[in-house]
């Protein structure tokens, strides 16, 4: 199996541990007045999402994991599962709720997001930073509340809120960015 030496250390680099599969978010390095150099990490665990530190000797080495990344489209959801499809391939996978988390506020069917895979089994997915959604339900503005920053609760199509300004309707598009959930603008067709 590969592995990276510490001169290749970086953030998003994907390494092993204990047969599960870790992310590095942060990577120090550290140059004492005395002996060796050292490399402070922080491994987040792509499988439970737990973060650990752990600190490496200048040479020493990490095994490399076999995580992928793929683009696949959302085909439905049923029974707390959400089914995906690689384009490429055809073939299709299967995320849990807990595994989709807070990503099926997003999910809209034929949507392309990015999936990572452990082992050839997926262990997550991204939605597109930036999605457009149709407003359901939401209360109608009052009239004259246009000077503050007033919000309101809006259902949008997949089941989700999300906090808008008072003049979106029923009906409108919003754009959302899914790495904050907050409301961006109003969309056109």
């Amino acid at each position: 199996m590969a592995s990276y030496n510490t001169s290749e250390f970086r953030k998003g680099l994907k390494v092993q541990f204990d047969g599960d599969p870790y992310s590095m978010i942060e990577c120090n390095f550290v140059k004492p007045g005395k002996g060796q150099a050292l490399y402070k990490c922080k491994l987040r665990n792509l499988l439970r999402n737990t973060v650990i530190d752990r600190t490496y000797k200048s040479g020493d080495s990490i095994e490399a994991a076999d995580v992928e990344e793929i683009k696949a489209q959302y085909l439905y959801h049923q029974a707390g599962t959400f089914v995906f499809m690689d384009n490429e391939t055809f073939e299709q996978y299967e995320l849990s709720a807990e595994q989709v988390d807070d990503g099926w506020k997003y999910l809209k069917e034929g949507m392309v997001c990015d999936m990572m895979l452990f082992n050839n089994n997926p262990i997550a997915m991204t939605p597109p930073n930036h999605v457009v959604l149709k407003v359901e339900y939401c209360e109608p503005g009052v009239k004259g509340d246009t000077a503050t920053n007033v919000t309101k609760p809006c259902k949008v199509e997949t089941g989700a809120e999300f906090l808008c300004p008072a003049f979106v309707d029923m009906g409108d598009l919003i754009k959302i960015d899914t790495r904050t959930g907050e409301y961006i603008e109003r969309a056109k067709e």
